[in-house]
């Protein structure tokens, strides 16, 4: 439920709300500041963020690849973005006598290339009758479609031709990323509340900031490309150990600070709700992180840099879904078994199913996703201090049943990991045939730092 609140359709998102001048939505300047504040946040956590992150788990031979595959897929989905994937997943039918079969999971093509968006045109937030400019939303967003793809190169990494992540992550974008964000996000704000949504979102799901539309979305896609892709050479016989740590540490420190802006901004607002989204974004990461590094401490007799930034990344991801709807001490619970679950998969699950998933894509974001996206139908229950589903129609709380919000969570979880799971096979596939997945064997033996993009990144 993160900033789908923009659109019914194009009368939802910037619908004239008055025929004269004098009665038009004024947007607030501080809830403004802060969305586009939290907009770079989020842009900072894919550069350098990610990318740092990403660049000091692969071999030296190959860090400028991952940075160059993180850095074309930011600029190739930022123009997509604003040319196509905006309208597709935030526009749609205003009544529901305007709708389609096709309403609930896709947009139309009404604001391609930003058609109809002004500096005077508006987005209404979670609160009915506040508002923000629509190019706020729009960059906010824009910076949410761009991460998603970038994660997905981690789980490729070291083996890929750029062409081929590149051919991929643009379909999956089309295909899954955008119908994820349109079912989930998309509905007609606090101000025609009743008007056409989403498919999740009209099932009641609750995602306050991306673990199905960006987590299991992207975990899923990197699970099925890594497994499609096949290993690296020598993986499991030779080491391929990170060669540069000290990177991963600061680009995972990096995405902990820029996600503050990207779980608190989700909420549109600079208020109460917001300051919650920040405390509980730190005490579950906080906790994930100490819970890997314990479980490893325990497991494997020491506690490692690499486990610990591991689980806060693994924290973040948890908690992401239910920023907005659960109490501290709920954050808590979650990121504690966010970090426990991703540290079993990544250590132990990982080299039974034998797919090399090089960057943890799956265990990290897919399960971190999971775990959180299904612990938020419980933690947001009013009696272990959540805020309940806000019920617009009777502008109250609702009453909470917890079993029927786990279940519609784990409906949410499961539709995802089916469409993006179908999308990325179907894509990884095209793509083999058209251009072919992999690079040359001497190539990869010599890296594609050089092979690839003919420099190395230490001379």
């Amino acid at each position: 439920m993160i900033a789908a609140v923009v659109l019914a359709g194009d009368a939802a998102l910037a619908q004239p709300v008055a025929d004269t001048a004098a009665a038009a939505p004024v947007p607030d300047k501080g809830d403004t500041a802060w969305v586009m504040i939290s907009a770079i946040l989020v842009m900072m956590m894919t550069l350098p963020g990610l990318a740092l992150f990403y660049g000091g788990l692969v071999r030296s031979r190959n860090v400028l690849s991952v940075l160059m595959q993180v850095l074309a897929t930011f600029c190739v989905m930022a123009i997509l973005w604003v040319v196509f994937g905006y309208s597709l997943a935030f526009t749609g039918a205003a009544t529901a006598g305007d709708a389609g079969p096709l309403t609930p999971f896709i947009g139309g093509l009404s604001k391609a290339f930003m058609a109809g968006v002004n500096p005077g045109t508006v987005a209404e937030s979670f609160s009915a009758g506040v508002f923000i400019p629509e190019y706020a939303f729009v960059i906010f967003q824009m910076a949410f479609a761009c991460i998603a793809p970038s994660l997905i190169v981690g789980a490729t990494a070291e083996r890929m031709k750029f062409s081929a992540i590149l051919a991929f992550v643009v379909i999956w974008f089309v295909f899954s990323y955008l119908p994820m964000a349109h079912m989930v996000w998309w509905w007609g704000g606090p101000s025609a509340h009743d008007a056409p949504s989403g498919y999740l979102f009209g099932h009641g799901a609750l995602d306050f900031a991306g673990g199905t539309v960006i987590h299991i979305n992207a975990g899923v896609a990197g699970l099925v490309a890594a497994l499609v892709a096949g290993p690296r050479i020598g993986w499991g016989k030779e080491l391929m150990a990170p060669h540069n740590l000290t990177f991963t540490l600061i680009g995972g420190c990096l995405l902990w600070i820029g996600w503050f802006g990207f779980n608190a901004g989700s909420n549109l607002e600079a208020n109460g709700l917001t300051a919650l989204a920040i405390l509980n974004t730190a005490v579950a990461t906080a906790a994930a992180a100490l819970a890997w590094s314990f479980g490893e401490w325990i497991m494997r007799g020491h506690p490692s840099l690499l486990g610990g930034v591991s689980g806060a990344v693994a924290g973040l991801v948890g908690i992401t879904p239910a920023a907005g709807f659960v109490g501290p001490m709920g954050a808590i619970a979650i990121g504690l078994v966010a970090g426990l679950a991703c540290m079993w998969v990544v250590v132990t699950l990982k080299s039974r199913i034998g797919i090399d998933d090089s960057l943890d894509v799956f265990g990290i974001h897919g399960v971190g996703g999971i775990v959180g996206a299904i612990l938020t139908g419980v933690f947001a229950a009013p009696s272990l201090g959540g805020s309940g589903v806000f019920d617009y129609a009777a502008n109250a709380v609702a009453d909470f049943d917890m079993g029927h919000q786990v279940y519609v969570q784990t409906l949410g979880v499961a539709i995802c990991i089916a469409w993006s799971g179908v999308v990325s096979f179907v894509a990884i596939h095209l793509v083999r045939a058209v251009i072919g997945l992999r690079v040359a064997t001497a190539d990869e033996r010599q890296g594609l730092d050089l092979t690839t993009h003919g420099e190395n990144a230490y001379n």
